[in-house]
């Protein structure tokens, strides 16, 4: 980490990429071919769609960023998205309770009594094959290496997957959410732990497209107890996805969710 301890990731960050709350459809749009791309053609988890989209119905209650880069023509890089509960039928389950319901400790936290308009999961985080070309990368939506981090055309470490975490974080606190749920691999789970970000586990470990971990992460605790090189970027991250909030004349909190195209 010695060198990244030089940078300013913040600065770097921008010098390469932009992170946007994907609240138009256009920019919607690109979120949803960026997941076609890697879920549908490249992981083949889901069927491909003759409209190049990956669009399931929990995008009609979910908020997304998008990462491109900052040169024309703006290709795009990564997405995620985090999932709100559904304010129809705020009882309705999050996609991992559905995935981890007999797997779940819930004397360590049960979703189903936490205030259900406060909290949200993070899924659908994807890289660009071209932002993941290396050997052994083909098989998962986003490679995590703690050596993997370069100045070139293509830089990846920190940048790319860190910032579409802080993307996510930044949309569920413009969402007046506080707390966030993610199935993961461990090794995400263990890179979000070195940038100083709290992640427990509540459940045992399930099959879902490989080995996956339930665990939740605190909104205020992510942002207290992130790494002190992490604030230039978060600063930067968060103040980008609270603009395209204020654009769109959404303000904070759920009232202000944008209507999300369910396909």
């Amino acid at each position: 980490m010695q060198l990244i301890d030089r940078l300013n990731l913040g600065e770097g960050f921008s010098k390469y990429f932009r992170i946007d709350a994907a609240l138009d459809e256009d920019l919607k749009d690109e979120v949803f071919r960026i997941r076609h791309s890697v879920y549908c053609e490249d992981l083949q988890f889901e069927s491909t769609r003759p409209d190049g989209r990956e669009i399931d119905h929990y995008d009609a209650h979910s908020v997304h960023c998008l990462l491109r880069t900052t040169a024309a023509p703006f290709r795009p890089v990564g997405c995620t998205r985090v999932v709100l509960t559904d304010p129809r039928d705020p009882a309705a389950p999050l996609p991992f309770e559905v995935s981890c319901a007999s797997a779940l400790d819930r004397s360590i936290i049960d979703p189903a009594r936490l205030p259900r308009g406060r909290i949200a999961e993070i899924s659908r985080l994807a890289v660009h094959r071209d932002y993941r070309r290396r050997r052994g990368e083909e098989h998962t939506a986003v490679h995590i290496d703690s050596s993997d981090f370069a100045e070139g055309e293509r830089p990846r470490f920190p940048f790319v997957p860190t910032s579409l975490l802080l993307g996510a974080v930044a949309l569920a606190d413009c969402c007046g959410i506080d707390t966030v749920f993610v199935l993961t691999e461990p090794r995400l789970a263990a890179h979000f732990t070195k940038l100083g970000v709290e992640v427990i586990q509540v459940g045992q470990p399930i099959e879902h497209r490989g080995r996956r971990i339930p665990s939740v992460m605190h909104v205020e605790e992510i942002i207290r107890n992130m790494r002190p090189i992490l604030h230039p970027l978060w600063q930067l991250v968060r103040t980008e996805i609270g603009r395209g909030f204020d654009e769109a004349g959404r303000g904070q909190g759920r009232q202000g969710l944008p209507a999300t195209d369910a396909g």
